[in-house]
């Protein structure tokens, strides 16, 4: 009986051990971690914002154009309408050349993908911008196709990519840290532990996500104004996510607010930028 108490004394002791270690380890990488993230930081000149980024626009500017024929890949490639691509070509470049978009050093491409039943557009890091088939083909002006690009240039100005890149590394930090300070091998519901923190850290940075959602829509507002386009034609763009929003090919409400949720959000910048009222002779 004696030893029993001595060895359970001497395991307790070691586990006792174990366990201070691994949290000042963890510690230190969730000290680590946030100094890391919070040291780098870049000022953005077209968001007057100084944010927390780790890589540079030219490393940007490769990642898009390495990423993107595999991101194309996946909703059909480049569409058969030369109609279309030429028209959201001419659009996208429009905008770019008119606003505070030019003032940036990225390299922006428009492309229409050949996907008919996906209703999405995305930009890619450094300038690449796409908009399915499906989604194209609901939108009735030009306007309303300047609205969508403005938005999805709107991202790669913000550098919402970059961020996303930066906060990824920081939540992939401090997650470590905690698996690693509450994980014991030999406690099986430790391991719940290391499942709830992934899922915290993938909560908050959807969260981030959907808050640049909104910056970008400012920003396309400012964007399509600039370039001559009517902004409130983005109202309509929510207009028609909204009715697309029965579809379960929809891909926009993943990481987007509700288009109705939006809509405020978007009057509001439309005013900041015309006090006056919107001004006639704009393109819708």
């Amino acid at each position: 009986m004696a030893m029993s108490k001595t060895r359970n004394s001497v395991g307790a002791v070691r586990t006792g051990s174990r366990t201070g270690i691994q949290i000042l380890i963890a510690l230190g990488v969730g000290l680590f971690s946030l100094f890391t993230y919070f040291s780098q930081t870049q000022f953005n000149e077209v968001t007057n914002e100084k944010q927390h980024v780790a890589i540079s626009p030219r490393q940007e500017i490769a990642l898009g154009l390495q990423s993107a024929p595999q991101m194309a890949a996946q909703f059909g490639g480049p569409a058969a309408d030369p109609v279309a691509q030429a028209t959201v070509t001419e659009i996208g470049n429009e905008i770019v050349a008119r606003s505070d978009a030019r003032k940036t050093p990225y390299k922006f491409s428009f492309q229409v993908l050949d996907d008919s039943k996906i209703v999405n557009a995305f930009a890619l890091p450094g300038g690449p911008v796409f908009i399915t088939e499906a989604l194209y083909k609901r939108l009735k002006t030009r306007g309303q196709i300047a609205g969508v690009l403005g938005h999805e240039i709107g991202h790669v100005a913000a550098r919402h990519s970059a961020e996303h890149l930066a906060k990824a590394q920081l939540t992939q930090g401090l997650t470590g840290a905690a698996v690693l300070a509450t994980y014991d091998p030999d406690d099986m519901s430790s391991r719940n532990s290391a499942v709830i923190a992934s899922l915290v850290g993938q909560a908050i940075n959807m969260r981030y996500g959907r808050q640049d959602e909104l910056e970008s829509d400012k920003l396309g507002v400012k964007f399509m104004t600039q370039a001559g386009y009517d902004p409130n034609s983005m109202i309509e763009v929510m207009n028609v996510l909204k009715a697309a929003s029965g579809s379960r090919t929809i891909e926009f409400f993943s990481t987007h607010p509700n288009p109705e949720n939006r809509v405020p959000k978007i009057k509001e910048a439309i005013a900041k930028e015309f006090p006056n009222g919107v001004p006639a002779g704009l393109t819708q």
